[in-house]
């Protein structure tokens, strides 16, 4: 089972229908919706400020998610829309990832950056505190720059279908549960 912790009063919330992988580990205020999953070797740090996963959303393995403390001069949280997929061993430090985005593997994504709807940052890609990637754009490099537009078939074929994937295999993981 996962390792679900209480810090500063907050207890991890996870919706119906999510799979934990059994080395997951929420701590803090960590909020998840429904039909998720979180990987292996997944951490997601809510002790000092909060990070909330909207729905059908995976968070693969190896992947780490903090913020800065909510006390701090620039605070930051992490905030996660429906139908992402954020890859292996990514880092999302206080940022904004909104609905139907992929996150490469690898990615890095600094506080109070926000990628917007439909965006595709690409492996390795780091995305510098508060930048603004604009909706439905290709992002990739060291400081992430825009190169191209998404176009259809990489939304159907890379970003949804990586969502629909995730919530695939986590079924395989949740009939045994």
């Amino acid at each position: 089972m996962a390792l679900i912790k209480e810090v500063r009063g907050h207890t991890p919330k996870v919706g119906e229908g999510t799979f934990l992988a059994e080395t997951a580990v929420l701590l803090g205020d960590v909020t998840i919706g429904r039909d998720c999953s979180i990987w292996y070797g997944a951490v997601l740090r809510g002790d000092v400020n909060s990070i909330t996963i909207g729905d059908r959303t995976n968070i693969q393995d190896g992947v780490v998610l903090h913020t800065i403390y909510d006390g701090a001069k620039h605070p930051s949280q992490v905030k996660i829309g429906d139908d992402v997929s954020v890859g292996h061993n990514a880092i999302i430090h206080g940022g904004v990832i909104e609905d139907g985005c992929l996150i490469g593997m690898g990615a890095t994504i600094l506080d109070n950056a926000v990628v917007e709807s439909g965006c595709i940052v690409a492996a390795n890609a780091l995305v510098l505190s508060g930048s603004r990637l604009e909706a439905g754009g290709v992002y990739a490099g060291v400081p992430a720059k825009r190169v191209k537009e998404v176009t259809p078939e990489q939304k159907e074929e890379i970003i949804k279908r990586t969502a629909n994937d995730y919530m695939m295999y986590a079924s395989w993981y949740n009939d045994g549960q």
